[in-house]
């Protein structure tokens, strides 16, 4: 049995378990390919509610809780807990990266579908895991690379400062075709964003893409593995070449 079957019946058990007693489940974190998967099986589990969050509006990796307050009468909150990851001296801190704060994490034996999103603002870090690990976490990070670091849970009412900024940005492409906007963006061959589709690290609202001809539309939202995420805003006029000006938000 392959990784995608063994995902589906996981799904699958974990519906089935939530309808039959009456109580919330939930799934570990799920990667965009992960939750493509769960979205393709939408028709064989309708018999129950589910909904996704990663304990951030717009986050890549999520927990998928099957079961709602109308079917079970009672409300329950995603396991997500925040951790704030600072340097004890900031003045003499290294410029550490989102790999730098995952090989650590990985370091102490921590599996990757336990953690959530890493974003990294200036010399902080916020980490969105489940919350069983909070305490093992919050215990055993004190270094990142080569610097010193205090871990502090944070409450939700601080989301906001962690809420991805946008910036927009303006692209020529030959058209809104999903391969010729993301050919925009990467700057590469038609060969090599055809290889991105192949490796499936094009996502379109959230659901793996590989329709190369798809149209873009206003509002949807686009990911590419190994480089971010944006927003598609529309296209604007043409070029005395005949390509097109395309609009969108970079998350930052």
């Amino acid at each position: 049995m392959n990784e995608t079957d063994l995902l589906k019946r996981k799904l699958s058990d974990l519906a089935r378990k939530a309808y039959t007693s009456n109580s919330y489940t939930f799934t570990n974190f799920l990667s965009l390919q992960e939750l493509s998967v769960f979205a393709s099986m939408k028709s064989e589990l309708s018999f129950i509610e589910a909904s996704i969050f990663g304990g951030i509006d717009n986050a890549e990796r999520c927990v998928i809780r099957f079961g709602n307050k109308d079917e079970l009468g009672y409300e329950l909150d995603f396991p997500i807990d925040i951790i704030k990851i600072s340097p004890l001296s900031p003045k003499f801190s290294e410029n550490l990266s989102h790999r730098d704060y995952l090989g650590a994490l990985m370091n102490l034996g921590i599996k990757r579908e336990l953690l959530g999103d890493i974003i990294v603002k200036d010399k902080d870090a916020y980490l969105f895991c489940l919350d069983h690990i909070t305490d093992f976490i919050l215990e055993n990070v004190n270094k990142i690379r080569h610097t010193n670091v205090f871990l502090t849970k944070l409450d939700s009412v601080e989301l906001t400062k962690i809420q991805a900024k946008k910036e927009e940005i303006q692209l020529i492409a030959a058209s809104p075709r999903l391969d010729a906007v993301v050919s925009s963006i990467t700057k590469l061959s038609r060969s090599k964003v055809k290889d991105l589709f192949l490796q499936k690290k094009i996502f379109v609202n959230g659901l793996c893409n590989e329709n190369v001809s798809y149209n873009l539309k206003a509002g949807d939202i686009l990911v590419i593995r190994g480089v971010g995420k944006l927003e598609f805003l529309g296209h604007g006029k043409e070029t005395k070449s005949g390509r097109i000006y395309v609009h969108l938000n970079k998350y930052i």
